[in-house]
């Protein structure tokens, strides 16, 4: 600025290096969240997997295939959960490094405060000296020795004297003035130059931690797709038959199918005194022999048990 008091231009790096620390902050909080919800949905991946019933009674390679799938479903909640502390780690990374930039801008910050306040002193203390320098001169113009020459000679000379005094005041405080603003300017480019280097490391190390952080996730998820490509493979192991099979020769009660059921009359043994028996009957030894029928199939009686009819 032309005006050799205004801090507008240093006022505005100020706000910018402030809403950078603002942004590194942000980022940083984000990552503290991004880890709280990793963290939380690792573990309810390992609950899931440990607790959840999936499969219990399945047998043989759809069985191994389950256990793996289980197992790789807790591996990736455990990966999860690294991932978290990872990122929590990350923004202790982002925290400290807010935190340097902010120590060291705060000595720079602080010294030139100082050289602001006294260029500030300075040019007011040389501004009011300017002011009673001209208000001599004009006395000293005022004053014409005319009528009153011997009267006045005195006062003359005493405001000459003083005019003098204060001009001479007048030019050390304009020097004092100048070298205070050449060391002013100069320190006022130090600040630049050092705070433009400490944006460019904010913005390269702001850069690499977001880069990182990507490449965290995206390394999570080859991770995880190694996990998925185990359940896979092991899936491409299970066999329909060889499931069926081992269900067969686990369970299996015999070789042979049950003898077929024939009818044997035990009513009339007359009628049917040649019957058709199985070649391995099973002899009944627990019932007393039934009564023989005293009537045939045509006769009233035929379905009739000691007055009791079936018919």
């Amino acid at each position: 600025s032309t005006d050799l008091t205004s801090t507008v231009g240093y006022d505005s790096i100020i706000q910018h290096l402030n809403d950078g620390r603002k942004n590194c902050k942000e980022f940083e909080d984000f990552l503290k969240e991004r880890a709280i919800i990793e963290e939380k949905y690792g573990k309810e991946l390992i609950n899931l997997s440990k607790k959840k019933p999936c499969g219990q009674t399945e047998l043989n390679t759809l069985k191994r295939s389950l256990d793996v799938f289980k197992q790789q479903i807790d591996n990736v909640g455990q990966g999860h959960i690294q991932l978290a502390q990872t990122l929590r780690e990350e923004a202790k990374k982002m925290e400290e490094f807010r935190e340097k930039q902010k120590l060291h801008r705060k000595k720079i910050e602080l010294v030139m405060e100082a050289i602001h306040k006294n260029r500030n002193l300075q040019y007011k203390k040389t501004m009011e000296v300017k002011q009673v320098r001209c208000f001599f001169s004009l006395a000293l113009l005022h004053l014409s020795p005319l009528p009153y020459f011997w009267q006045l000679f005195l006062k003359l000379a005493q405001t000459k004297s003083a005019l003098e005094d204060s001009d001479r005041s007048y030019q050390q405080s304009v020097n004092a003035l100048e070298k205070i603003r050449e060391e002013w300017q100069k320190e006022h480019i130090k600040a630049c130059e050092f705070f433009e280097t400490q944006e460019c490391e904010r913005i390269s190390y702001f850069r690499s931690a977001l880069w990182l952080h990507i490449n965290q996730l995206s390394l999570g998820c080859v991770q995880n797709d190694e996990k998925y490509e185990e359940i896979r493979k092991s899936l491409e192991m299970c066999s329909i038959e060889k499931d069926i099979e081992f269900f067969v020769n686990l369970r299996k009660t015999g070789c042979s199918a049950p003898a077929p059921v024939v009818y044997e009359n035990y009513y009339n043994t007359q009628r049917n005194a040649t019957p058709v028996r199985s070649p391995a009957s099973v002899p009944i030894s627990r019932r007393a022999p039934l009564p023989t029928p005293t009537s045939g199939p045509g006769d009233p009686d035929y379905a009739t048990i000691d007055g009791y009819s079936l018919i």
